[in-house]
């Protein structure tokens, strides 16, 4: 009962953070909940938690469908470039504010009055609801795809709603995908207040490339390719791309896993951005290199960007060291990754590149949420915890309290790592601290990624030489001198 009460609570103040202004009074409660939601779900019998990660998942879900997209409008981006692809033009030719497009406008992105918050003013007056109206696009051939469709599956009027029923279904998809999984560790997704928040109510693209990632998880066959489609989505799922490659350095691994991966990965970027290519006067990055410029990833002294770096190292250093450090991971996961867990080393790339970078954008930390999911490593949730208060205290704000959220979420990864190094895993003793060895709590592989020598990085001939325990004789009877 008292995990009810607690989801019920979790779940207005989802409502109340995406119906009024961005605050982080909201946002905070809705993640105080949350972790008193999972601490409370450890002793849940597994049937009814079941029931409870479903329901709480689709309710949290819909939570975000309660109100227009309430702190981000990269959606009306979203809509605008689909409906210049639909009159035949590339969206990374033309910024929103070029005349040549002034017949695509309508009152809804173009409104006649500018004293509503949000807005752009643009170079030739008036305003819009579209961020940087005079830069091209910066999202890759995936997302404009799916931009594309919900602009054709739209009916006259919809506006932004197609898009948030599009951030709900891939939502429950990944939570069904979750449950089907570890129904327990799923719970850190069905639950989590960034997914109504970032994948539904603000609709990000990010939600596709996160279906993508855990669908290339749980096939790995088509992993190489599902990967590939996540990049030409959003381009932070390359960070998973060394967890699907765990162990490939290991002594006796088998190295043609890398050709199966790689290769199908980047004929599936090729072939999407291809048409792009071939219909577009302009570079297909779009505005990339200029929004890594106005992030300051390049310069990083009057930002946040490397706050945890910038803690021990000079500003100048930090984009160098955190590179070296990232690389120094990937290798680790490359070199000591079980490959038949590769979710396990995509979070810990995935997780590190965002800790190193502290970006101020929570919807970036969203296949952390999911990959956290996966492998049952609540720990990592604060990196999704530390970008939502990064952002809704102001991405670039002078004072904000990012780089202790950060520098907390980075002392929670190391305590879960020591934990689970050190301290045997306690069953059924709160939120579980899993080891090298399955606890009954951890997520295992599903059943069509049963052990063998491929997965364990052996190959056949180097199995076949593994020693052979012979069976134990019978004991002898109890007439024959044994004990009773």
């Amino acid at each position: 009962m008292k995990l009810i009460v607690v989801l019920v609570g979790l779940a207005l103040a989802v409502v109340r953070t995406v119906s009024g202004a961005p605050g982080l009074g909201w946002y905070l409660l809705a993640w105080a909940l949350f972790a008193v939601a999972v601490w409370l779900a450890r002793r849940e019998p597994d049937g009814r938690l079941a029931v409870l990660v479903v329901a709480g998942g689709v309710v949290m879900a819909t939570a975000g469908l309660s109100a227009p997209p309430s702190s981000s409008t990269d959606s009306f981006r979203y809509v605008w470039d689909g409906r210049v692809q639909a009159a035949g033009v590339s969206p990374y030719d033309h910024p929103p504010a070029d005349p040549a497009l002034a017949g695509l406008r309508d009152r809804w992105l173009f409104p006649s009055r500018c004293d509503a918050r949000d807005l752009w003013p643009l170079p030739d007056g008036g305003c819009t609801r579209i961020n940087r109206p005079t830069v091209p696009t910066i999202y890759p051939p995936v997302a404009q795809g799916y931009f594309l469709l919900v602009h054709w599956l739209s009916p006259d009027g919809a506006r932004h709603k197609v898009l948030q029923l599009g951030g709900w279904v891939t939502a429950v998809v990944v939570l069904l995908a979750l449950c089907g999984w570890n129904v327990r560790t799923a719970a850190c997704w069905a639950w989590c207040p960034a997914v109504p928040v970032e994948a539904v109510n603000n609709a990000h693209v990010d939600m596709l490339a996160v279906l993508l990632v855990v669908f290339a998880m749980r096939a790995p066959r088509a992993r190489g390719a599902l990967l590939g489609a996540a990049v030409a989505a959003k381009l932070l799922p390359a960070a998973a791309l060394p967890g699907a490659l765990s162990g490939i350095l290991a002594k006796g691994a088998d190295r043609r896993r890398a050709v199966r991966t790689l290769v199908p990965a980047a004929l599936v970027v090729a072939l999407a951005y291809l048409p792009y290519v071939l219909a577009s006067r302009a570079p297909v990055v779009g505005y990339l290199p200029g929004y890594l410029q106005e992030e300051r990833y390049g310069s990083p002294a009057d930002g946040h960007r490397y706050a945890l770096v910038r803690l021990v190292l000079p500003d100048a250093w930090a984009p160098y060291a955190a590179i070296a450090l990232l690389a120094l991971i990937a290798f680790f996961v490359l070199r000591h990754g079980d490959p038949e867990r590769p979710w396990h080393g995509a979070l810990i790339v995935t997780g590190s590149l965002l800790l190193l970078l502290t970006p101020g954008y929570s919807w970036y930390a969203l296949p952390v949420v999911a990959l956290a999911a996966m492998a049952g490593r609540w720990e990592w949730l604060g990196v999704a915890l530390a970008g939502g208060v990064a952002y809704v205290a102001g991405p670039m704000a002078a004072t904000s309290p990012a780089t202790a959220f950060y520098t907390a979420a980075a002392l929670a990864v190391l305590v879960g790592w020591a934990v689970r190094r050190w301290v045997p895993p306690a069953h059924g003793s709160g939120p579980p601290a899993y080891g090298n060895r399955l606890s009954h709590h951890e997520s295992a592989p599903p059943a069509h990624e049963s052990r063998s020598p491929a997965h364990e990085g052996r190959s056949p001939a180097r199995e076949s030489k593994l020693p052979v325990r012979k069976p134990r004789p019978p004991a002898p009877e109890a007439g024959a001198g044994a004990r009773p």
